[in-house]
């Protein structure tokens, strides 16, 4: 994970001059937009998210190693019981009030980046949402569980923010986790380490079969992209062509990102060594 730590953890640990503190503002502005929670929260219909149900849950993924089931998020699930840090430990640690441990797809590894005011925030936030009732299985899975996914999280420094690639890097690492789409995936999920950003999983979902992007800075990632294409596949789900590209990146929420947000992720993207795509 060394490479991964080196873009996205380490200028949240190590930007100690950024001013910040948690509010509901900020909260509103990382779930409803970069860090897009509702995109596995908040159940899915015909039409697209339903709304009424918001954060209630809903199945994520099936399939030979594990079934996951997003919990209910409202203050009606489980984390209405929970403290404040208790619900932060779980979004950034994965570990549950109880000491269980949460498993993928939930991004942990990349979470854990978080900083405390950013965390706390998002939790200030899901306080404030409408509860709504819901009936759900628990995951299931067919592999292993690690006791923990690190070491336990002292504290993380907001990084200091800005239209560079390094507020870039926590935004698509520890915020919005693009970075666990677009590695290429392992026997032991993403390949941070070797194959950052090369992209190559498959997504089965009411849409067919979706393919994660190599957004690497080379001739099989963005290369042939302007600054403006990215920004508009990101925000909008539009390519140059005018096609409509798939589900489950979730442009509804990136529609809501500030214009200087995407810029830095673009700048991030653009500082991925050139890698080609997995064979």
């Amino acid at each position: 994970m060394k490479q991964l730590i080196s873009l996205t953890g380490a200028c949240a640990l190590g930007a100690g001059l950024a001013q910040a503190e948690p509010s509901l503002e900020r909260g509103t502005y990382l779930v409803e937009g970069p860090a897009a929670c509702g995109n596995c929260h908040t159940p899915q219909g015909p039409q697209g998210p339903m709304m009424d149900q918001a954060f209630s849950g809903m199945l994520v993924e099936q399939n030979e190693m594990f079934t996951a089931v997003a919990p209910n998020i409202t203050p009606a699930g489980h984390v209405g019981d929970w403290s404040d840090a208790e619900f932060a430990r779980a979004i950034r640690e994965g570990i549950r009030p109880d000491g269980s441990v949460i498993g993928p797809p939930m991004p942990i590894v990349l979470y854990r980046g978080l900083s405390d005011d950013d965390v706390m925030s998002i939790v200030m936030y899901m306080r404030t949402v409408a509860p709504v009732e819901s009936d759900l299985p628990e995951s299931t899975y067919n592999i292993p569980l690690p006791p923990a996914w690190g070491p336990p999280v002292a504290s993380v420094a907001h990084p200091e923010e800005g239209v560079t690639a390094e507020y870039g890097g926590y935004l698509a690492g520890p915020v919005a986790h693009c970075l666990e789409c677009h590695t290429t995936f392992g026997e032991q999920g993403p390949m941070y380490e070797t194959h950052l950003g090369a992209g190559g999983y498959e997504f089965h979902g009411p849409w067919g079969v979706s393919v994660a992007a190599n957004i690497t800075s080379g001739e099989d990632g963005i290369a042939a992209y302007s600054d403006e294409d990215l920004a508009k596949m990101i925000t909008t789900g539009t390519r140059p062509d005018g096609s409509r590209m798939m589900p489950p990146m979730p442009y509804g929420h990136y529609a809501n990102m500030t214009e200087e947000d995407v810029q830095a992720i673009i700048l991030y993207l653009r500082s991925l060594p050139a890698l080609p795509d997995p064979q």
